[in-house]
């Protein structure tokens, strides 16, 4: 009940009905009015316990403004007290002991939070590591997990034991309840803050964690050659994923270098030994004398920690070639050398004019789709079908044509759904809706469409016959091309990657700039099909294709050349090539 009213009510209504709850108490529990301290003390209890499992957001603007979870407490806590004062005018004594089982539970929170605070700090998370055996390492000793959770600010959680005392308590006109409530929270805080002390006082003298200096042993005795650096965000962990099947082929020593916990927790299977050094001065106190190739899959702030390692090549692979300005980035510059897919990378670094020099730029294919599929190589048991894999919205608020789902997505989905001869599948670009509010409804009303046709609007498979949406890591993005008849997407590197596969595709032109100059400016779209924002073509299109009718497909084969490359070497042995060049 609580997470679906937590779920229709925006972040700042949340946090301010939940102040409100504890307001309420307060003035009810100094007017000694009980029946109102009870629903609003349990309303304030219960939506805490609300707030805290199923808006996060809220509880942050709460304490931005600050409302936090300490302040809240103390005024539950302030509120109960009053309401003993108010119905039972209890006798000195009585209020004494009343005030003193409050205030131990937030004296013994403080000091079990510092003592808490102390023991993280000897056993520091200096590293996280994958695939990677660091042998025995000798840590400070923890508090068990009930402990640790609660020392600190969750700890005075514990005096909400203290409405139904003192409700009790006004009920019966006698102030033994809350003060056994008083007593049972007072008690629980000490065991907790008593085990928090002794796991403290075992630990004296461990000092800090040998985790990183055993990183560092385990680089020095292993010493790779290549190393994947990613330093981006869990959500666009995918970036370096589209690169580790490639670097496992290479069958050199590969390490995965990586800066976020939540990305490495997010990362791809993989057999590459993987390392995650979050802080800056941890990961800048390692040495990496054996590398001789960095590769970079995104341009952040942090690969400045990387590049300024002179004893390697510094090289940018990105994370797919498209005619969108991300992939001219003047970023791009800092590296040693850029690496392009094929001569169309090459000349959209000479027409933007960002100052990468030509003669640091390097074709080498995309390594990464040696399984996808080209046409007629496999034979087709399965309805024709449709993969629709629009980009996401990009950084940019006057770029309203960045991507054709606002304006267009739901007239394609309609569209397809309503022929009974397709199949659709919908693979959104994983950071749509990520900015704007826009492109996530509308990509909400898409898969609601698609559930109401009777497809699985979590598919984690791509078996069977029915309509799939894909948003999960698998099946992956050329999983579905092997099972795609006919793409549909916007300028990104999705065109790019499908024409290996020479089967046809259709790239949407919202904003409706006529045709030579939209394949002018954008040359993944060559041997495209194009869909305007009325989506008037889409029938006439699907049919051509579906029956085999396609005058594009010339086109497709010149194109594959300009932006992949050429079939022979083919990419993965141009990629082991390059990277033998600089490991030499």
């Amino acid at each position: 009940m609580f997470g679906t009213l937590t779920g229709r009510i925006g972040t700042a209504p949340r946090g301010a009905l939940l102040v409100l709850c504890y307001l309420v108490a307060l003035v009810a529990g100094g007017f000694g009015v009980v029946w109102l301290f009870a629903v609003a003390g349990i309303a304030a209890v219960l939506g805490e316990f609300a707030v805290t499992r199923w808006s996060e957001p809220s509880l942050k603007l709460l304490e931005k403004v600050g409302l936090g979870r300490a302040y809240r407490q103390l005024t539950r806590d302030l509120g109960a007290v009053l309401l003993v004062l108010a119905a039972v005018r209890p006798g000195a004594p009585q209020a004494l002991a009343l005030t003193v089982l409050v205030a131990a539970v937030w004296v013994i929170a403080i000091f079990a939070g510092a003592l808490n605070t102390m023991i993280d700090r000897r056993n520091p998370t200096s590293a996280l590591v994958r695939n990677i055996d660091l042998g025995p390492i000798r840590s400070a000793p923890q508090p068990p997990w009930w402990a640790a959770g609660v020392a600190g600010e969750r700890l005075p959680f514990l005096n909400a034991l203290l409405i139904p005392g003192a409700v009790a308590t006004a009920v019966v006109d006698d102030a033994a309840p809350v003060l056994v409530a008083g007593a049972v929270a007072a008690l629980l805080s000490a065991i907790v803050g008593l085990v928090v002390a002794l796991t403290w006082l075992r630990g004296r003298g461990t000092g800090q964690s040998p985790l990183l200096p055993a990183v560092q042993r385990w680089l020095d005795s292993y010493r790779p050659e290549v190393a994947l650096y990613f330093a981006g965000p869990a959500k666009d962990v995918y970036q370096a994923n589209m690169w580790l099947a490639p670097v496992e082929a290479l069958e050199r020593p590969a390490v995965v270098l990586m800066r976020s916990r939540e990305a490495f927790q997010e990362m791809a299977d993989t057999r590459l030994p993987v390392i995650c050094a979050p802080a800056g001065v941890d990961f800048m106190n390692l040495e990496f004398g054996s590398i001789r190739a960095a590769l970079y899959a995104a341009n952040v702030g942090a690969n400045i920690h990387m590049l300024r390692e002179p004893g390697m090549k510094h090289v940018f692979v990105g994370h797919g070639d498209s005619d969108k300005q991300a992939s001219v980035n003047p970023y791009s510059k800092v590296y040693d050398e850029v690496w392009v897919a094929g001569l169309a990378g090459r000349e959209r670094y000479a027409r933007a004019g960002v100052g990468v020099r030509d003669e640091d730029i390097v074709e080498i294919g995309r390594p990464q789709l040696a399984g996808v599929h080209t046409f007629g190589a496999e034979s087709v048991d399965r309805p024709f079908t449709v993969l629709y894999a629009p980009t996401w919205e990009g950084w940019l608020d006057d770029d309203p044509y960045h991507t054709s789902l606002v304006l267009m997505g739901e007239r394609i989905v309609k569209g397809l759904l309503e022929s009974s001869k397709v199949r659709l599948i919908y693979k959104p670009h994983p950071l749509t809706g990520s900015r704007s509010k826009e492109a996530k409804a509308v990509h909400e009303r898409v898969v609601g469409l698609i559930r109401a046709a009777g497809g699985d609007p979590d598919a984690s498979s791509l078996d069977g016959a029915g309509h799939r949406v894909v948003t999960g890591r698998t099946p992956g993005l050329f999983d579905c091309f092997n099972q795609t008849d006919l793409l549909i997407s916007d300028v990104s590197s999705v065109v790019s990657d499908f024409v290996q596969s020479q089967r046809p595709y259709v790239v949407a032109n919202p904003s409706g700039l006529p045709e030579d100059e939209f394949r002018r400016n954008f040359p993944t779209a060559r041997a495209a099909y194009l869909l305007s924002a009325d989506c008037g073509e889409l029938e006439k299109i699907v049919a051509l294709t579906r029956a085999g009718d396609d005058p594009m497909t010339e086109a497709r084969r010149e194109l594959k050349t300009y932006l992949l490359g050429p079939d022979e070497p083919n990419s993965m042995e141009r990629f082991r090539t390059e990277i033998a060049r600089l490991c030499a």
